[in-house]
């Protein structure tokens, strides 16, 4: 874990030698202070501190809760008439299970699978793993999606003060990456996830803010989507093919 802050800057006014009119400099800009983690191999102990660092978990609690954190993992029961196909809904998780993320991407669909991938791609079973017991995440027809977030259980815009991710197959440094968005639509920034380190393939990044700022999320999945005739670069392709497991972010706040 490390902590980092972009130095504010200031603009400055230079007045011409003959002007007498007085300038005045406008004030610093101020960056939040941003607290990373990342972990590649056995990433257990970082997902919990972060975990910790955000609060106990929430569930699907409906409503706006005082602090804590929500969790996604993919596995639960309610969502499997959905496995192993292209078309998981985009607000499965916030309307079925009242989590407070509403996805989008440019590509055709989502799908939650419990076979690793294996129906798309046979030789993406030997190549993809789980965090938690066992289904797994991807875009369809992008390596591209975003997180929005919302009051649990309410279409109202919200943000977050932290979001992390947990991810499978990474080879390929600062390819795969999360970007975080403010209300504004300003970046707060681009944080890249680590690449594998063990057969076990499991990496994690994770961003953590004093007060809830974040109401976007940007996740880019290595360098291309997985697909039937489309293998990852460790098994004869040209592209790094990344898939996700659990999110991991702090409750969502009213946006107002």
């Amino acid at each position: 874990m490390h902590t980092m802050k972009m130095l504010a800057v200031t603009a400055v006014a230079v007045a011409a030698a003959c002007s007498s009119d007085k300038v005045t400099s406008p004030p610093p800009v101020t960056v939040p202070v941003a607290t990373v983690f990342t972990a590649s191999g056995d990433i257990a102990a970082t997902v919990d501190n972060f975990r910790n660092a955000l609060g106990a978990s929430n569930g699907a609690t409906a409503g706006e809760q005082p602090t804590g954190r929500r969790e996604i993992t993919w596995d639960g029961a309610g969502a499997n008439p959905f496995d192993n196909q292209d078309n998981f809904p985009a607000d499965f998780f916030n309307t079925n299970v009242k989590s407070g993320a509403v996805f989008t991407t440019s590509g055709t669909g989502f799908r939650n699978d419990s076979t690793a991938f294996d129906e798309v791609n046979a030789s993406y079973a030997s190549q993809f793993t789980f965090f938690s017991a066992k289904k797994i995440f991807a875009p369809v027809g992008s390596n591209q999606l975003d997180q929005l977030f919302e009051v649990a259980g309410q279409p109202t815009p919200a943000v977050s003060r932290g979001f992390g991710i947990v991810l499978s197959d990474v080879d390929l440094a600062e390819k795969t990456t999360i970007e975080l968005f403010a209300r504004d639509g300003s970046s707060l920034g681009i944080y890249g996830a680590p690449i594998r380190t063990d057969a076990a393939g499991l990496s994690f990044v994770g961003v953590t803010y004093a007060d809830p700022i974040i109401a976007r999320v940007r996740i880019t999945l290595g360098t291309g989507a997985l697909g039937a005739n489309v293998n990852d670069i460790t098994n004869g392709g040209t592209l790094d093919l990344v898939v996700l497991d659990n999110l991991i972010y702090g409750e969502p706040k009213k946006a107002f």
